[in-house]
């Protein structure tokens, strides 16, 4: 046996562990997500029971291994040796496609990418078995390629997008008509006949997703859930609501969140049961590839064997079943990945994290028109009665949404996979619990006028994600395969360390994206001291970095040095880009600071806006200045740069000063902040005229004298600001 071939089992090993790890980060949103927005119980609750289905689920995982081995290749047409390197290319696209996709906090499928990388990587090894044949051609595709499963995932996509979204908004639309916001008095009645509800499509779900074909369900009972469905049903019903209302009305049991915890329970079972394959499949097939291989001593013997069932392999599971449960405990990824939805869906409004798009305004603007016909054509009072039952109060422990949504969104995606497992139908529980969720959020009224566009930004994203999911992972897998097919062991190892670096590439990234997310919870989250304190450190630094880049603008736009300009030009945008953020994050910041003076919150105000407005200067800056090197235009004039020289001198004593004050909270020289200003002015003014005389001569081309002239109204501009904005930190700090 030739050692590469061991070698590659090391490495199939390796993405294995890589892959549970991405795989779970990805998705943790599909069973976390409900008890985590709504807060249903403590994080550590609740990541102890999904850590328990998890463990169950994995036990229960084997009869899904055979996806990987030959549910989309025909492996008796394929040698040892090819298929290994079939296996490699899968996981390669695999790990490296997830981990983009959670380093970007965006939900994908591991079903889709899965499939489409094992699609992409067996019609790489065709391909070179075609090339190489006088016999066969691109015609006899077919006898390698089982592409009806591929066609079958592709329809069940775009249709479970659609019913989950459908489903999940009528849903919760008349559940909120039933309970409303306030649905403490009508769930003290109806509660426990509510709770049975979702108790029974829970359980029905957990029979066919989760524990179908296992020791713990018996076949008898399997049998008379498959043959009489609607009897399974009103019996679990029946029993779960008998139940809740015990627990309700004699032990004085919230049964909403013990609802809650149970879908999440049953979700994770069935993530683990259902999804192991899209992780650890692979390896494990390439494992007994080799395992078969070694036995006969023949790298070029046809993989047949591999269409046989699987024998479950007792130590791989439990193994892979701990690795699932310490991820899901300590990735920071798969935070990331779960707030993406519980941000999307959540009641209350606030800074958003998608932009506007020309879809999702017109989107908006076609369901505001349809609102306004519907307004002409429902009786008045029937308006009023619903829109009372869509009046918001405020949720308890901030939660992003009440108990009832998240049970709403459990039920519906539970009842949903649970209907499409027992049709035989190929889904993604990713699709379905997100679109669920977004549907539920959209008949919630969680995107208002003021949110709208930007959630549905966000959902088409995360769907266009999924749908690139398949395409990518086609490519890469394909691309990958082909480059082991013909690279052979160099490219193995070229390959595994390529992998490593653009995953700790990716690692970097997320921590950076991590970084500023948490400084950002922490300043919302801060208290009346820590709120002064942090503002003052904040905008002092904000100062000092608006300080140096505009000095390097100065400096690299008289040089002309391109990458200096463009550094700037990034590092301006960041910092607007914070700026900006704080503006969204006001309200709660002011609603903790006017409990003690309203005074202290008005000032905090302009602090922000004379922040957003300097940092807006310095953009108006750095950009035409990059937008004109970049262009190659004609530099600047000697008399130009001399003139912007005696500038940046002036503006660099000027921020010396504003910077000190705010770094020692020592306001005592404000006055002469406002001498200097004036004298800035002056050598504004200065400047600008000689400008006015180098045009008359034409001593400057056209596009540079626009350039000079924008940098001095800006200049002037973003000092006047920063004057503004030091008055009002002074102000700030002293009424607090």
């Amino acid at each position: 046996m030739d050692s590469i071939f061991t070698i590659i089992v090391i490495i199939l090993l390796a993405l294995a562990v890589s892959g549970l790890v991405v795989g779970v980060a990805n998705d943790a949103v599909n069973f976390l997500n409900s008890a985590l927005g709504s807060k249903a119980a403590p994080r550590y609750v609740i990541l102890t029971v999904a850590s328990v289905g998890i463990i169950i689920g994995a036990l229960t995982s084997s009869g899904m291994m055979e996806v990987a081995r030959s549910g989309v290749f025909y492996p008796s047409m394929f040698t040892f040796s090819e298929v290994m390197l079939l296996f490699l290319g899968v996981m390669f696209a695999n790990v490296l496609l997830l981990d983009l996709f959670n380093t970007f906090g965006l939900p994908t499928s591991t079903t889709v990418s899965l499939v489409f990388g094992l699609l992409g990587a067996a019609m790489a090894v065709s391909t070179v078995k075609i090339a190489g044949s006088d016999i066969l051609t691109i015609a006899d595709m077919s006898q390698f390629i089982n592409s009806g499963k591929a066609m079958a995932i592709i329809f069940a996509i775009v249709i479970s997008v659609v019913i989950a979204f459908v489903c999940g908004s009528v849903i919760m639309y008349l559940t909120r008509i039933i309970f409303s916001f306030r649905y403490h008095s009508t769930f003290s009645k109806f509660g426990a006949l509510w709770c049975g509800i979702a108790f029974a499509a829970i359980s029905y779900f957990a029979v066919f997703k989760g524990l179908k074909g296992t020791s713990l369900i018996s076949p008898a009972l399997i049998d008379f859930a498959h043959h009489s469905p609607w009897m399974f049903i009103l019996s679990l019903w029946g029993g779960w609501s008998i139940l809740m209302y015990l627990l309700q009305h004699l032990f004085k049991i919230n049964i909403l969140r013990i609802t809650v915890l149970a879908g999440t329970f049953s979700l994770a079972l069935a993530f683990a049961g259902n999804d192991l394959v899209n992780f650890i499949g692979v390896p494990i097939a390439g494992y007994d590839s080799y395992k078969i291989a070694l036995a006969t001593g023949d790298m070029n013997m046809m993989m047949g064997d591999l269409s046989k069932p699987v024998v479950a392999n007792f130590g791989f599971l439990i193994l892979a079943g701990v690795i699932m449960v310490l991820t899901l405990w300590f990735s920071k990824k798969a935070k990331t990945v779960t707030e993406t939805e519980i941000n999307l869906a959540r009641q209350d409004e606030g800074g958003e994290r998608f932009g506007s798009t020309l879809v999702s305004r017109a989107l908006v603007g076609a369901a505001m028109s349809f609102n306004k016909n519907y307004q002409r054509v429902v009786p008045a009072r029937m308006q009023v009665a619903i829109e009372r039952r869509f009046r918001p109060v405020a949720i308890d422990n901030q939660a992003s949404f009440d108990l009832i949504r998240a049970t709403v969104n459990l039920t519906v995606a539970s009842l949903l996979i649970s209907m499409a497992t027992s049709l035989k139908l190929p889904l993604s529980t990713t699709y379905v619990t997100f679109m669920v969720a977004m549907g539920s959020s959209l008949a919630d009224r969680a995107w208002g006028r003021e949110s709208a566009v930007y959630r549905i930004t966000g959902v088409l994203t995360v769907i266009a994600g999924w749908f690139f999911t398949a395409l990518i992972a086609f490519i890469i897998a394909y691309g990958v395969t082909l480059l082991l097919m013909y690279g052979g062991t160099i490219a193995v190892i070229a390959i595994t360390a390529l992998c490593i670096f653009l995953m700790i590439q990716s690692s970097v990234l997320h921590k950076k994206r991590a970084a500023k997310t948490e400084t950002k919870e922490d300043r919302i989250g801060a208290d009346q001291q820590d709120i002064l304190a942090r503002c003052a450190e904040e905008v002092g630094e904000t100062m000092e970095k608006v300080t140096r880049i505009y000095s390097e603008t100065l400096m690299g736009v008289s040089s002309e040095n391109r990458k200096q300009l463009k550094k700037a030009v990034r590092e301006s945008e960041e910092l607007y880009q914070q700026a900006s953020e704080r503006k969204y994050e006001m309200l709660p910041t002011l609603q903790k600071l006017q409990d003690n003076d309203i005074d202290t919150g008005h000032y905090y105000v302009q602090v922000v806006d004379y922040l957003n407005e300097v940092t807006k200067a310095l953009v108006h800056i750095t950009r035409p200045c990059f937008t004109h090197i970049d262009n190659h235009h004609e530099g600047l004039t000697k008399a130009q740069v001399g003139d912007l020289t005696q500038i940046n001198e002036k503006v660099s004593v000027i921020y010396h000063k504003i910077n000190y004050m705010l770094r020692n909270n020592d306001f005592r020289d404000i006055e002469l902040i406002l001498h200097l200003r004036d004298a800035l002015f002056d050598t504004l003014a200065v400047a600008i005229k000689n400008q006015i005389k180098r045009i008359k001569t034409k001593s400057s081309s056209t596009k540079a004298s626009m350039l000079y002239l924008t940098i001095l109204n800006e200049t002037k501009t973003m000092i006047l600001q920063s004057r503004n904005l030091l008055k009002s930190q002074k102000y700030f700090i002293e009424n607090h």
